[in-house]
């Protein structure tokens, strides 16, 4: 299915799906941005664990990308279950348009608690993993957990049979999943292009 896009470009190209779904965010010009991000979506929120360094990577790379297309993105940063309410309140405080939650253990297991907060406030909220769209979450882009798991156990086979972690070659993610939740869409009054709904891996109707 060939690389997967940062997931600040399936967040902005969620709705209208304008844009290439394998192209990368950092390529596409404002001149490509979806029509109902740049006439709309002017403030996105983002919830990140600073935590952990990857959730802030690609805080940092969706920030960059969003002011590319003249988007406001507001930073919900947290470190522990207790700090949810107060940041996912304060998306609503500050008029965020959009939720990105981006994937990490923290966010993954709260997952339905920060979909039931977006869905009673009417927020589309994205992730990088299906079961957030699963949840009840607008969309969903990113690595297939399921795939990743059986190629880690591949590893493990590897070492353990006798061959040294350093002579295995790093490999990045082949199998992603693209998963709309249809529902949820209706729900929050959006409308899918038919183009969208046609790269989708899986559509929940």
């Amino acid at each position: 299915m060939g690389r997967q896009p940062d997931i600040n470009e399936s967040a902005l190209d969620a709705v209208d799906g304008s844009s290439s779904r394998h192209a990368s965010a950092t390529d596409s010009g404002a001149d490509r941005a979806p029509t109902i991000w740049r006439s709309y979506h002017t403030r996105i929120a983002v919830l990140w664990n600073a935590a952990n360094p990857y959730p802030a990577n690609v805080f940092t790379q969706t920030k960059l990308a969003a002011e590319k297309l003249g988007i406001e993105v507001q930073s919900l940063r947290i470190t522990s279950p207790n700090d949810l309410d107060g940041a996912l309140e304060d998306a609503l405080r500050q008029n965020a348009a959009a939720l990105i939650a981006v994937e990490d253990p923290l966010t993954y297991d709260n997952r339905q608690r920060i979909v039931t907060f977006a869905v009673k406030s009417r927020l589309p909220a994205i992730s990088g993993v299906r079961e957030f769209a699963d949840a009840g979450g607008l969309l969903a882009y990113g690595a297939n957990l399921a795939d990743l798991a059986r190629r880690a156990a591949g590893y493990v086979d590897k070492i353990l049979k006798g061959t040294k972690p350093s002579d295995l070659p790093i490999e990045q993610p082949t199998k992603f999943d693209f998963v709309i939740n249809l529902k949820t869409a209706k729900s929050l009054g959006l409308s899918i292009s038919p183009a969208l709904l046609a790269r989708a891996d899986e559509v929940i109707e």
